[in-house]
């Protein structure tokens, strides 16, 4: 901390969570009270369910997670820059399904809003275990995999949250099940007599998981407050796309993209739910495959 007195003034400049604090204080009568700006959140709530920051050990739960992810600059500012793209599709199908906007920080942990591959075989944005995304309606096999498919993989995502919710009566104990299962948690539930997440002693990592989601929602709704300075230019852009309808077998996507005007691999970028070189259609199936028309 740097230290500068004058004129009867005394100010103090600290740089703390990846923010710049500014605490100024003055000395010209005794007893006067210290003027401070506090980026700490003077309150926080996901899902309109508010976080009890009186009690001591959820607002240092929560400072922790403002801390580690404010200071993370490169990863959290790669997730501002990709929500600019993801957001805007996951963003309708949550609220078509009725699950509220928050959970969209959710996908953001889970994944930093890529198609991600966890040590235990979770995939896509939303992380899903085969038998998870199966048991929710998504085709997963060697030649399609609807866990790389945003919008079908957030579709099951709103099931399962809608599902928990349901189950516990609370968003944030929903949010919670994603990470410690809906038996886990409810495990811990049935043992400690009590049915609040904040209440509740679970695993580190789901112990953790509201809070990351907690921070990610704080840093990215006020990124200047964090000292993330995005411009507009800076951030992925949604690229236009048309879709093509697909009845019948393709035996080689590379031959498919380029009749489409575009190469494989961009065809790939864009359907990343196409595991193989071709793609295989039953009778009666129907395959919608994005193609985009500009900015690739």
């Amino acid at each position: 901390m740097k230290r500068i007195k004058k004129a009867g003034v005394i100010a103090s400049v600290v740089l703390l969570s990846g923010v710049l604090i500014h605490a100024v204080s003055t000395n010209v009568s005794e007893g006067q009270e210290t003027a401070k700006e506090n980026y700490f959140p003077s309150e926080i709530s996901f899902a309109g369910e508010k976080a009890p920051l009186q009690i001591a050990d959820v607002r240092e739960r929560l400072d922790r997670e403002l801390l580690v992810n404010a200071n993370l600059h490169a990863s959290t500012q790669l997730v501002i820059k990709r929500a600019n793209r993801a957001f805007p599709v996951i963003e309708p199908i949550l609220k078509r399904n009725g699950v509220p906007d928050d959970f969209k920080y959710l996908a953001v942990i889970e994944s930093g809003l890529v198609n991600a591959v966890s040590p235990a075989g979770a995939r896509g944005v939303w992380q899903f275990m085969p038998e998870t995304g199966k048991e929710y309606g998504m085709e997963i096999n060697d030649i399609v995999d609807e866990r790389y498919h945003l919008e079908k993989s957030t579709e099951a995502a709103c099931k399962y949250l809608l599902s928990a919710k349901e189950k516990f009566g609370s968003w944030t104990l929903a949010a919670a099940s994603y990470n410690g299962g809906v038996t886990g948690v409810n495990r811990q539930i049935t043992f400690q007599g009590v049915d609040n997440y904040y209440d509740l002693l679970l695993t580190e990592e789901t112990s953790r998981y509201v809070f990351r989601i907690l921070a990610l929602k704080e840093i990215m709704q006020h990124p200047l407050k964090y000292n993330f300075t995005l411009l507009p230019g800076d951030l992925y852009p949604l690229l236009p796309v048309k879709k093509v309808l697909v009845n019948s077998s393709i035996p080689d996507l590379a031959v498919f993209a380029k009749e489409q005007g575009i190469n494989y691999k961009i065809l790939k970028i864009h359907n990343p739910w196409l595991r193989d070189r071709k793609l295989d259609v039953a009778d009666g199936k129907v395959y919608t495959i994005e193609i985009p028309t500009s900015g690739y």
